[in-house]
């Protein structure tokens, strides 16, 4: 970049941490208590909530290494991903789980996912295993929102990855620190804002750059696929499903329906105001999830244009990192300033949401019921900012060591199975605990212990602990990607048929927690026909 739109880039960076800082410590008073710092007071509107939930789905690994990378694979046909994140990962995820998780865990008084499994299945042991599996698998998955960065810095300054991290980190504690949810969601809204700023102008630019939509089409067009299901086949790259179907079916579910049981996304419910506020949410993060979504996948899906800009040969290509950077470097310095700030807004809305997570989860979960007194509010804030601290600390350390040391293999690859983990554990019991009375403790033991297993076999074999090959696990474990759906739809199945043969629930307890659902409310006129 030239020496004045790196100035820029520079005066812009300045102005966005000022903003982030300021706000958070705006939002002080709303953080000085526990309910407040965790939930902001269960009084969030509709727009704060949206956009909390979109940018802590989407940050820089969606931008710079998936929709590179299955851009790169997949071709237009990319922009599917985008489509079942707006439909499945948003719209589904607010209608079926927004108005019951908000009901249900206000009625418990649960602030955490494992306080939900706790109170939900009268069972301690069930909230501190998930507190566990929050531990174990949320911090090498925070350790992956760094991925990308680098790359992208490297076109504005020349400055180390680790200053990167290093500065990232501690800007985004310092405003949680502050500000608690409150603050993130404040945050994560003008950050958004930024994102869709940014997708919209790339997207152009990009289209621009090849000549406009229909131009670039034809050339990619004439591109043959090398995958064995289309080898040689013209025109696969611009096809309805893509070279390769199959496997974007997989990355569809996966990114899709795996937001139903990461803890830092349902708990975007917990806090929500009322009503009105998740019917506007419903449609506010959808539209969020069709432009960011949809706008990153489509650019991703031009990629293989550039391959004449990239190191390794198209047929041979393993650094999908740097395919969105080298299309972004043929832009207009502007574009490049915006996207830098877009990248890095998107990472920091879901690093504060992690670590906001991990924290609280923690603190409540597990620190507060092992000690044998009572800990009043004020030490509870001090133990979950210290946690912070560490977490953001942790997180940026397992960064810079994969970075400097990428022999250290199983840092990578605890970072690829995380998602499908988290999601395998927890998306069925939560699921099926909000809508079935009937679903055991017994069953969503089953299936934390389904979803971390089929997770940790993944990992082992990714660090080549021993091999599975052919047959219907050889394809299940090929990759971190296959087993997240395999472990996801598993607990679908696993948790409604256990459920039918395992002890249920203390009956009158689980009718008081389901009487939430069928206290009589007022409403006007306009939302619901009188008789």
């Amino acid at each position: 970049m030239a020496t004045s739109a790196t100035i820029l880039t520079a005066v812009l960076l300045v102005l966005f941490f000022a903003l982030m800082i300021g706000i958070g410590v705006y939002c002080r008073r709303h953080a000085n208590s526990v309910n407040g710092f965790v939930l902001g007071g269960r009084n969030v509107g509709p727009w704060l909530t949206a956009f909390a939930f979109g940018t802590s789905y989407f940050s820089a690994v969606i931008f710079v290494g998936y929709a590179g990378q299955f851009g790169w694979n997949f071709g237009l046909a990319s922009t599917w991903i985008g489509l079942g994140n707006a439909l499945i990962g948003s719209l589904m995820a607010w209608a079926l789980l927004g108005r019951r998780t908000r009901l249900m865990t206000h009625h418990i008084g649960s602030k955490t996912m494992p306080d939900f499994f706790e109170k939900r299945f009268q069972s301690p042991k069930l909230k501190i295993a998930a507190s566990v599996i929050v531990f174990i698998f949320l911090i090498p998955y925070t350790a992956s929102l760094y991925n990308g960065l680098s790359s992208l810095f490297n076109i504005a300054f020349s400055v180390p990855y680790w200053v990167c991290i290093v500065v990232m980190a501690a800007l985004t504690c310092v405003y949680v620190l502050f500000g608690g949810y409150m603050a993130t969601a404040i945050n994560d809204f003008i950050q958004g804002i930024i994102m869709l700023v940014g997708i919209v102008a790339v997207v152009a630019a990009v289209l621009a750059d090849n000549g406009g939509l229909s131009e670039a089409v034809r050339r990619l067009s004439e591109i043959p696929s090398p995958y064995p299901e289309s080898a040689g086949q013209s025109g696969a790259f611009t096809s309805f499903f893509g070279a390769q179907p199959v496997y974007l079916l997989v990355v569809v579910l996966l990114t899709s329906l795996g937001t139903w049981g990461l803890p830092q996304m349902v708990g975007k419910f917990y806090s929500i105001k009322n009503e009105d506020a998740v019917r506007k949410g419903t449609v506010i993060s959808t539209l969020f999830a069709l432009v960011v979504a949809g706008g990153c996948y489509f650019i991703g899906g031009f990629g293989r244009l550039y391959s004449g800009q990239l190191t390794d040969r198209p047929d041979t290509f393993s650094n999908f990192d740097a395919i969105i950077p080298t299309i972004l470097s043929t832009l207009p310095d502007l574009i490049i300033s915006i996207v830098i700030i877009l990248v890095l807004a998107a990472s920091m809305s879901t690093l504060s949401s992690l670590v906001l997570t991990s924290a609280s989860t923690l603190t409540l979960d597990v620190i507060v019921p092992m000690r044998k007194q009572p800990t009043d509010s004020r030490r509870q804030l001090r133990v979950m900012r210290w946690f912070i601290v560490f977490f953001v600390a942790v997180s940026a350390v397992i960064a810079i060591v994969k970075d400097a040391y990428p022999e250290f293999t199983f840092i990578a690859q605890m970072m690829g199975v995380s998602w499908g983990a988290l999601a395998g554990a927890f998306l069925a019991p939560f699921l099926y605990g909000l809508y079935s009375r009937r679903t055991t403790r017994a069953a969503c033991t089953a299936s934390f212990v389904f979803g971390v297993g089929v997770e940790v076999i993944q990992l082992l074999v990714m660090l080549g602990v021993f091999r599975i090959e052919g047959g219907f696990f050889g394809f299940v474990f090929q990759n971190s990607l296959y087993s997240g759906v395999f472990a996801m739809l598993g607990g679908l199945v696993i948790v409604p048929v256990v459920s039918l043969f395992t002890r249920k629930c203390d009956r009158q307890a689980i009718d008081g927690i389901f009487s939430c659902y069928s206290e009589e409310v007022t409403v006007q006129a306009t939302d619901a026909l009188g008789e």
